[in-house]
């Protein structure tokens, strides 16, 4: 494959594609029979890597309802959204308390009968299940820890459970085939799965779905200890530990420390969930008293005082942000989080700036899988309503694109299109002149993954077809 006339850098060049890799740059000559794609003159950077995501999660969320903000904001409208006409399941996610409050069963038997009902909370780290629901579970399997129960009732609140309720439900991984493609419409060629409970079942799975082409992403997996001694798949990549914090319920100390320590014994770097102040202190002391491993991740990073951020320059720590939660939740947290620490939301020019390696997740489905949106909110950092929080922590257009061109396995290095570099590719349809003011993913006309085309908007007439084919040359 030849692309002409691409933007790579700042300059125009033509791009060969040979045997998953880039081949040459510069002014080149077609080949005989060469498939050839006319970029003229759009930017052509490196696919985007979404270093957060969780992809089980974010195709069975693609079937659910949504039952949160901005979609629901209050209990009418919920009780709309959850009188759906049915007998199975019906499921929910993105419920924030804004809503109605902390629900329970008896208030989701007022809206939903006999139909069995979950819905997940945006966090989600907890269920609410409604009194079917609670039935059907509990009539097979015993109930776990993290099922509430108050004046000998069971209240339909389950906390930290997800495992527990895959197997009561019975259910198996999910089909990601549209996820693949979806993120391959953004110009996304590689996700770090950042799901705590991955295993060697996952793994797996995430293999299962690349080399069948339904996931054509390249895979880092983070997840359990356990996963290290999962059965090695080539076309998945083991990643960090996943610890994940909940302020309410911190762990042991030593067995925080035992857990990263473990990470590091096993040849893998730690990744810690922290989205509150008393989180990230936590994990700080867990990291110093076990030693920090090169590469060790924060994860969210969403409330950092000065003297935190100072702590994790000094360890050397890597920090994995989600921008877009300030477009997403921003209107929200200004209504929850205390004045004095919204200026500490998801921080990012403070990281750069003491030297800390920042890279970006969507965090879906917690949050829009969309990095375009991300690199936009990045750079403007403005709520849903047009509010700045944190004017001082905004980024470059560049800057904010560069989350999502950092090495997975080193995110500290900014890939770049090379020789010999693979041919994972997002061609625009413009040049970054004017993609830079706009960062839409409208803008990406094709994605390439080691050379092959995984998503393809290009208008056929510059495009040189060889007959009967859609592979690299």
């Amino acid at each position: 494959m030849l692309i002409r006339a691409a933007e790579i850098d700042g300059r125009l060049a033509d791009v060969r594609i040979e045997g998953g890799r880039v081949a040459a740059l510069g002014v080149l000559e077609p080949a005989e029979g060469e498939r050839m794609i006319d970029a003229g003159g759009g930017a052509l950077l490196p696919g985007l890597h979404d270093h957060h995501i969780h992809c089980a999660a974010l195709a069975v969320a693609r079937a659910s309802l949504a039952c949160g903000p901005p979609d629901v904001t209050d209990e009418a409208r919920l009780a709309a959204v959850l009188a759906q006409p049915g007998s199975g399941w019906l499921r929910g996610i993105g419920y924030h308390e804004s809503v109605a409050g902390m629900l329970d069963a008896r208030q989701l038997d007022r809206w939903t009968g006999d139909r069995p009902v979950r819905i997940q909370h945006r966090s989600g780290r907890m269920w609410f299940l409604n009194s079917a629901a609670l039935d059907r579970l509990l009539s097979g399997a015993v109930p776990p820890t993290g099922m509430e129960r108050e004046d000998g009732r069971w209240t339909g609140r389950l906390f930290d459970a997800d495992a527990w309720l895959r197997s009561a439900l019975g259910g198996v991984p999910p089909d990601m085939g549209s996820i693949g493609k979806e993120l391959a419409s953004l110009g996304v060629t590689g996700i770090t799965d950042m799901s705590p409970a991955n295993d060697d079942r996952m793994a797996g799975h995430f293999a299962a779905e690349r080399d069948t082409g339904r996931l054509p992403q390249r895979i880092l997996l983070a997840g359990t200890l356990a996963l290290s001694d999962a059965p090695r798949h080539a076309s998945v990549t083991i990643g960090a530990a996943k610890l994940h914090l909940h302020e309410h319920q911190l762990p042991d100390f030593d067995d925080c420390v035992a857990f990263v320590s473990d990470a590091h014994e096993r040849d893998r770097v730690a990744a810690i969930h922290c989205t509150t102040e008393v989180e990230l202190v936590f994990a700080l002391a867990a990291l110093k008293e076990a030693g920090v491993r090169p590469g060790d991740r924060i994860e969210h990073a969403g409330i950092t005082p000065d003297p935190l951020l100072a702590q994790m320059a000094e360890m050397r720590l890597h920090v994995v942000s989600q921008p877009h939660f300030i477009a997403e939740r921003g209107d929200q947290y200004l209504a929850d989080v205390e004045p004095r620490e919204r200026a500490l939301l998801y921080r990012l020019a403070a990281f750069r700036r003491a030297g800390v390696t920042l890279a970006a997740g969507s965090d879906a489905p917690y949050g829009r899988p969309d990095p375009w949106a991300s690199m936009r909110a990045a750079v403007s950092r403005r709520t849903a309503t047009g509010i700045t929080i944190g004017h001082d922590e905004a980024l470059t257009p560049e800057e904010a694109r560069d989350l999502f061109l950092a090495d997975p396995l080193e995110l500290g290095h900014i890939r770049r299109i090379r020789e010999g570099a693979p041919a994972d590719l997002c061609l625009l349809d413009r040049g970054w002149a004017q993609a830079r003011t706009r960062l839409d993913a409208a803008d990406v006309r094709m994605t390439l993954i080691a050379g092959s085309t995984v998503h393809d908007r290009v208008d056929q007439s510059p495009v040189q077809r060889r007959p009967r084919t859609d592979a690299p040359a």
